[in-house]
C-alpha cells in the first residue's frame, strides 16, 4: 500500500456514494483512503435489539456521529391549513406557533453513513422524473439518461442483494432483481384489498434487505428494526457491502473519526490535498490525485463554501436544496394487523410516481404500507400515541387496540426554490472555527398541493381498508424532519447554472469530484435516493482519471 501522501484518490464519506466510489475506483487498481468524519460502529456491540427497553431508543448516537446543523427561521404557516400535524407522539400539535418546526436532518456520520439508518429501499429513478426541465419547465434535466445509469444499477443491485418484484413499470430492467420479492406482511395485504378496491397497483417494494443467502451475509428475520441499525446484516447498508468489498481489494484504507475541515486549491485548477482535524487539535494534511466528495446534500457544500467557496464558480453550490416532503397517516383497524411485525415499507404504489401523474400539480409520489416506520412496534409507544386516557380504562382500551394500528405514508417529489439552500451560519462554528451548515427550507404551494394529495390518498385508502379512527397525523408542511436531501451541488451540462458536469466532476477543477445526494438535478416522485447515489458513484469511479 502507497504512503499516505500518494494516494491516488482520497473519498471524503464514507456512506452511499463514498463507499461505492471507493469500492468503484479500488476496481480499477487505484489506491483509496477513504475518510468519514464519523465513528465505525459495531453492529453487535451498538444494535441492541434485543434488550428489554429496545423500543426507547432510537438509532444510537456515538460521539462524532451527528453532525451539527443549524436551521434558518422555519416557513411562516397561513391559513387553516388540513396538513397540520396532529398526534404527535400523544401529545397535540408539534407547532403552536404559527412557524414550521425545524426539527432535525437525520444524517448520520460514520463508516456506512445514513445507510447505517435507513429503511433499506432500493429505488431506481422514475426515467420521466429525469428530464423535468425539458418535459414540465420546473427543476433541471439531468445530462445523464435513465438507460446511461442502468448499467450502474445493476451492478449496485448485485452488491447489495436487493430483493425485488418482476417489474416495476416506467423503470425497465435489463435484468432481474439479484433477489425474489419479500412476502408481505399482514398490514401490507390488508392495505393491498383497499388498494383493489380503489383500483390502485399494490406490488412489493424493491428493498435492500435480503430474501434469502447472499455473498454470505443472512436473510432477513423481519424483526421490524430497520431503522435501529441492523445487527445481523441482511439490511444491505454500505458497512456491509461495498466497504467490506473494497477492502477485499488490498487497495482500500479506512479511516473513521477524520473530519476533513478544508480543501486546498493549487495550480493548473487542480486541488492538492485535504486538511483533517484530529480530536487533539492538531490539523493533517493529505495529499491526493483525486479528491472525491461525498459528504451529503448539507456538509458537502459547506465543505466547498468553507474552502473558499470552491467550486462555486456559478455561485450554485449550496443552492436548489430539496428535501423530504413525507405524509404519514395511522388509524386503529377493527382486526389485528400486527403491524409490528414484517419488513418496513414492504408494499408500494407507483401509481402517482410520474411527473404528471397527480392531477394539476406537476411532480410525482409514492403511497406505502408505514406501519412499520411508525415506532408503534413496541408496546410502549403504542399505549402514548395511539390510544387516548389515563387509567384502568387506558389500559382496557390499550388490551383492546394492541396491534390493531396500520399507517399509510406519501413521500413526494420536492421540486427547487430560491429561499431553499445550504450556506454557511455566519455566527456559529465547530471546533476546528470551521462555520456550521445552515439549513433554509421552504415550500412552494406545488409542494403543499402535493402534500394534500398524499395525506388525501392516505386516508383513502385507510379507510378503504376498514380503518375506523385515524389518531395521527404528520406531514413535513409544519415539520422539517428530512433524511433524504438532495440538490446543493447539482450536475448539469452548463457551467453557468451548475456544479458539476455529467462524471460528477466540477466544471473547473480537474481532480474533483462529488459523488453524494448533492448532485441530483431533481429529487424524482418519492424514490428512495440509496440506490440511484449508489449507481452514479460506481458511475462517476469509472471516469476519474481516463481524460486528465
Amino acid at each position: 500500500m502507497k504512503n499516505e501522501a500518494e494516494w491516488d484518490a482520497v473519498v471524503v464519506g464514507a456512506g452511499a456514494g463514498g463507499a461505492a466510489a471507493a469500492y468503484g475506483l479500488c476496481q480499477r487498481d487505484m489506491s483509496v483512503l477513504l475518510l468519514d468524519a464519523g465513528p465505525q460502529f459495531n453492529p453487535i456491540v451498538d444494535y441492541p435489539l434485543t434488550e428489554s427497553d429496545w423500543e426507547a431508543h432510537e438509532f444510537p448516537e456515538k460521539p462524532g456521529s451527528a453532525a451539527s446543523i443549524t436551521f434558518a427561521p422555519g416557513q411562516k404557516l397561513t391559513g387553516a391549513e388540513p396538513l397540520l400535524v396532529s398526534g404527535s407522539r400523544g401529545v397535540g400539535p408539534l407547532v403552536t406557533s404559527g412557524t414550521r418546526w425545524m426539527e432535525k436532518y437525520y444524517h448520520v456520520r460514520g463508516i456506512g453513513g445514513t445507510t447505517l439508518h435507513f429503511t433499506g429501499e432500493s429505488h431506481r429513478m422514475h426515467p420521466d422524473a429525469m428530464k423535468m426541465q425539458s418535459r414540465f419547465g420546473v427543476a433541471a434535466d439531468w445530462p445523464i439518461d435513465y438507460a446511461e445509469l442502468e448499467p450502474f444499477y445493476i451492478r449496485a443491485e448485485e452488491l447489495v442483494g436487493v430483493a425485488g418484484p418482476a417489474s416495476q413499470g416506467a423503470r425497465w430492467r435489463s435484468r432481474g432483481f439479484p433477489l425474489p420479492a419479500h412476502p408481505l406482511s399482514y398490514a401490507a395485504r390488508t392495505l393491498g384489498r383497499g388498494a383493489a378496491a380503489l383500483g390502485l397497483d399494490w406490488q412489493a417494494n424493491s428493498r435492500a434487505a435480503l430474501s434469502r443467502v447472499w455473498n454470505g451475509r443472512p436473510p432477513c428475520n423481519y424483526c421490524g428494526g430497520c431503522n435501529n441499525g441492523c445487527p445481523r446484516g441482511d439490511k444491505g447498508s454500505a458497512d456491509v457491502t461495498f466497504i467490506p468489498a473494497a477492502l477485499a481489494t488490498g487497495r482500500c484504507v479506512i479511516r473513521a473519526d477524520s473530519p476533513v475541515i478544508r480543501i486546498e486549491a493549487g495550480a493548473g485548477d487542480r486541488v492538492t490535498g485535504v486538511l483533517v482535524g484530529h480530536a487533539d487539535g492538531t490539523i493533517e494534511r493529505i495529499a491526493t490525485t483525486h479528491l472525491i466528495l461525498a459528504c451529503g446534500a448539507v456538509e458537502t457544500p459547506r465543505l466547498l463554501l468553507a474552502s473558499d467557496a470552491l467550486a462555486n464558480e456559478s455561485g450554485e453550490v449550496g443552492r436548489n436544496f430539496m428535501d423530504t416532503l413525507d405524509v404519514m397517516v395511522g388509524a386503529l383497524h377493527p382486526d389485528p394487523q400486527h403491524a409490528r411485525r414484517g419488513l418496513p415499507s414492504d408494499a408500494i404504489s407507483w401509481d402517482f410516481n410520474a411527473p404528471d401523474a397527480i392531477p394539476g400539480v406537476i411532480g410525482g409520489c409514492r403511497i406505502y404500507n408505514a406501519s412499520g416506520e411508525s415506532e408503534l412496534k413496541g408496546l410502549a409507544g403504542f399505549a402514548l400515541r395511539a390510544v387516548p386516557g389515563w387509567g384502568r380504562t387506558h389500559a382496557q382500551s390499550v388490551r383492546r387496540w394492541w396491534g390493531h394500528s396500520l399507517h399509510v405514508g406519501g413521500i413526494g417529489e420536492s421540486l427547487p426554490n430560491r429561499n431553499s439552500r445550504v450556506d454557511l451560519d455566519p455566527d456559529q462554528r465547530d471546533r476546528f472555527g470551521i462555520p456550521l451548515a445552515r439549513i433554509s427550507a421552504w415550500l412552494d404551494e406545488p409542494d403543499i398541493a402535493r402534500l394534500r394529495f398524499m395525506a388525501a390518498k392516505s386516508r383513502e385508502l385507510l379507510a378503504a381498508s376498514g380503518a375506523v379512527d385515524i389518531f395521527e397525523t404528520y406531514t413535513s408542511w409544519d415539520w422539517f424532519g428530512a433524511s433524504h436531501v438532495f440538490g446543493t451541488c447539482r450536475m448539469g451540462a452548463d457551467s453557468a447554472s451548475s456544479v458539476a458536469n455529467a462524471d460528477g466532476r466540477s466544471h473547473r477543477w480537474r481532480n474533483l469530484w462529488i459523488a453524494d445526494g448533492s448532485v441530483f438535478p431533481s429529487s424524482g416522485g418519492g424514490e428512495a435516493p440509496s440506490l440511484t447515489i449508489h449507481a452514479l458513484a460506481l458511475r462517476t469511479a469509472e471516469r476519474i482519471g481516463k481524460d486528465d
